[in-house]
């Protein structure tokens, strides 16, 4: 079979997909039926992603289909006690850092939303934020690049004095998380996206590891889909879309995970840029993120990860943590997924390539660690069939195979990801040449 009749048959497969509905059931609470996930409709029949809590708290996720005619409510709580119950043991393991999460008040925090035109998609996430039940914290929004008003006149219309509007002509989500992170005046700075709705209790359990742990330099959260109506939100969902798992897990650099040999250049395994906290003080004094990093300039991504391993390298602990939670709204078609494929492959490269040009002395670890982080390379980006099913309560089910072209995509933009960032400190020193000028 041709390359290009191999690509037709996965987008034909792709296409076949069906939507699947996203709710989420406490086995605690007192709700009568499932709640559908943010902006989704009452749940019915057909396939469900279930996210199960146990008062309140995430506690793993579940796929169930739901009969014709059947109840809902009972065929969803029956396949939650189970994922419940796997996820149970992980969550025992986990009681001393669960316990740890919960001490003290939550410190004063800035939360940090970067967007470029999309002033709808924002309205939705600020009000997530206003909502928060957190004690103390500002809403900061950084426009970057603006061609039109709209951002501004939305916060100044509809959120007043409530949100913080900061412009920063510069293109590049580095650059504007570097602008927020100046304007910041909490102890801690937390970063979200403008296509997240962020649950009530997301910046308190983000936030408050902070309180318990003096050496915590950065935390990261859980991250789940808030729909899956298209066929590409469906295949990132099940190899794993955002999530980084069920349990809470501190990262220190004084004693690396035995698991992970790469550790800490896999910063992918982290968290993502969606959900994200910095210590401020510790953030500024690595320099904050590298501005030839990130999407909108050439290097397209990989400035959450620089954060996370310029964090990691001074020997701050980085803590990541399932009960911090915001939905996410998926990127919708192939070509979305073609363009995220390319971009995650560049954005990886392009954040080692800055780590060893701001940090040289990473570099003997980094060549201690380049064979074996080839091998991963491949395995990260090789073609994924389906698996089965998986674990009740696990998340990356792979009910529908990876396709071999969005593999090949990863790793050209693993190849380009050098030179995007070479490309884009070029664009930043002309930048400033002409503003010199």
């Amino acid at each position: 079979m041709s390359r290009r009749t191999r690509t037709q048959e996965e987008i034909r497969r792709f296409l076949a997909i069906g939507a699947v509905q996203v709710a989420e059931l406490d086995l605690d609470g007192d709700e009568s039926a499932p709640r559908p996930g943010p902006g989704s409709p009452p749940v019915t029949h057909g396939e469900v992603f279930l996210l199960v809590r146990r008062a309140g708290r995430p506690v793993g996720t579940v796929r169930a289909r739901v009969p014709e005619g059947a109840d809902p409510r009972a065929v969803l709580t029956e396949a939650a006690s189970g994922a419940a119950g796997v996820a149970g043991t992980a969550a025992g393991a986990a009681g001393v850092a669960v316990a740890a999460e919960g001490g003290g008040e939550p410190p004063y925090a800035s939360v940090v939303v970067a967007t470029r035109e999309r002033a709808g998609q924002l309205a939705r996430a600020l009000d997530s934020l206003l909502a928060q039940e957190h004690p103390r914290f500002e809403v900061v929004v950084v426009d970057n690049a603006p061609v039109t008003e709209g951002t501004r006149e939305l916060v100044e219309r509809e959120y007043g004095e409530r949100v913080r509007y900061v412009c920063e002509p510069a293109p590049g989500l580095a650059v504007a998380h570097n602008r927020g992170l100046a304007a910041a005046r909490g102890e801690v700075i937390a970063f979200t996206d403008d296509d997240v709705v962020a649950d009530a209790r997301w910046l308190t359990e983000l936030t408050a590891p902070f309180a318990a742990d003096p050496r915590l330099g950065c935390a990261t959260g859980l991250i789940l889909p808030a729909r899956l109506r298209t066929p590409a939100q469906v295949l990132l969902e099940s190899h794993g879309g955002f999530a980084k798992g069920f349990t809470p897990t501190t990262y220190d650099p004084g004693d690396p995970p035995r698991d992970d040999p790469l550790f800490p250049f896999t910063a992918g395994r982290f968290g993502s840029g969606a959900n994200m906290a910095f210590r401020t003080e510790v953030l500024r004094a690595v320099g904050g993120f590298d501005p030839a990093t990130g999407a909108g300039t050439p290097a397209r991504g990989g400035d959450d990860l620089y954060g996370f391993v310029r964090v990691l390298a001074q020997g701050h602990r980085l803590h990541y943590t399932p009960y911090a939670l915001v939905w996410h709204h998926h990127r919708e078609t192939w070509a979305d997924l073609e363009a995220q494929a390319y971009g995650y492959g560049a954005g990886l490269t392009a954040c080692l390539t800055a780590l060893l040009v701001d940090r040289p002395a990473l570099l003997p670890a980094f060549l201690a660690r380049l064979p074996r982080g080839l091998a991963h390379a491949r395995a990260l980006t090789e073609a994924r069939d389906t698996d089965g099913g998986g674990v009740p309560g696990g998340h990356a089910t792979r009910t529908h195979p990876w396709p071999r072209r969005l593999s090949r995509l990863q790793r050209r933009g693993m190849l380009y990801g050098p030179l995007g960032h070479l490309r884009a400190r070029r664009a930043l020193r002309g930048a400033a040449g002409r503003r010199a000028g």
